[in-house]
């Protein structure tokens, strides 16, 4: 009983301190409890976008104060209603992605990536090969044409609508599904034209980088034998977006750290690794218009392509 009437009251104040102090746990945003979570979706391997998003967690958490957390979804459909249900703060997504997210959630945008050699838009290109007679977007007209797949921006949306803006009709239309699958379709003559990614060269070196270039192996001839003839218009990088309701002085704050960590050596290596970037310019909603009336006017359904 003399034990009793010591450890009692120890066991009492044990189960009362266990049983408040959830009460006093900080579980404001930012904080250890309520994490800032960022949503990168993967476009290499996953591994590869743990190792480096962690690194990109540890500079975020010193330079801010705040706490974060790195969720890599299994889409960018996915990162949407992350951000539309709150269980994602900040995300990394496609062109496509950010205006559903923006229209369906209110998502806006705060950066944008910047690409080798300080590319901050992209647009397609229209190639052919240099035996198909063809000089001309206009010569497309009756000819076999080839896109990438329906949900990719430079390989379909642009092109398409500047033949349709130009009343510009092939006789046939394919799908090849990859960037490198339609200038093999040209290479090897089993279309006429075709429209895919493009990037300058290499302002250094002068290294051609547009979608010919993942071929080059296969056929070291390509850019003898593949011209281009013709280029979309340019719209803005992908975004990085915030979801609607976050904090703004907490906004400017991680802005700050994320372009702070693009200048630093680790920090463009990871960006790199994770989306083959070398960092981030500012970015607004309004960026996005221009790809906003094209979608309109071939009354794309966006939801509905990227689920495809």
């Amino acid at each position: 009983m003399k034990y009793a009437k010591f450890y009692l009251p120890l066991l009492i104040l044990l189960l009362a301190r266990f049983s408040l102090q959830p009460l006093f746990v900080d579980r404001s945003l930012g904080s250890k409890a309520n994490p800032i979570r960022i949503a990168l979706t993967p476009s290499v391997d996953a591994q590869k976008v743990t190792t480096n998003g962690d690194l990109l967690r540890r500079f975020l958490e010193q330079h801010t104060g705040y706490s974060f957390s790195i969720v890599v979804p299994a889409s960018y459909i996915a990162v949407v209603e992350a951000l539309g249900s709150g269980s994602a703060d900040i995300a990394a997504i496609n062109t496509f992605g950010y205006l559903l997210a923006n229209g369906k959630y209110g998502a806006e945008a705060a950066l944008r990536i910047v690409r080798r050699g300080g590319e901050t838009e992209y647009r397609g290109q229209f190639i052919t090969h240099v035996d198909s007679g063809i000089d001309s977007l206009y010569q497309i007209t009756g000819r076999r044409f080839a896109y990438t797949d329906p949900s990719s921006t430079s390989g379909f949306i642009l092109p398409k609508a500047m033949l349709k803006k130009m009343n510009i009709t092939p006789a046939e239309e394919v799908f090849a599904i990859k960037h490198d699958n339609v200038v093999t379709m040209i290479y090897q003559k089993q279309v006429d034209a075709g429209a895919t990614y493009y990037s300058p060269p290499d302002k250094e070196t002068g290294e051609f980088l547009d979608a010919r270039a993942r071929v080059v192996k296969q056929f070291p001839d390509v850019f003898k034998k593949i011209k281009i003839i013709g280029f979309t218009q340019s719209i803005p990088n992908d975004p990085i977006v915030i979801r609607k309701g976050f904090p703004a002085d907490m906004k400017q704050h991680i802005i700050d750290a994320l372009l702070a960590f693009q200048s630093t050596p680790e920090g463009k290596k990871a960006l790199f690794e994770i989306y083959s970037v070398d960092g981030f310019t500012a970015a607004k909603d309004s960026d996005y218009d221009a790809l906003r009336a094209i979608i309109r006017e071939q009354n794309v359904d966006i939801e509905n392509l990227m689920k495809k």
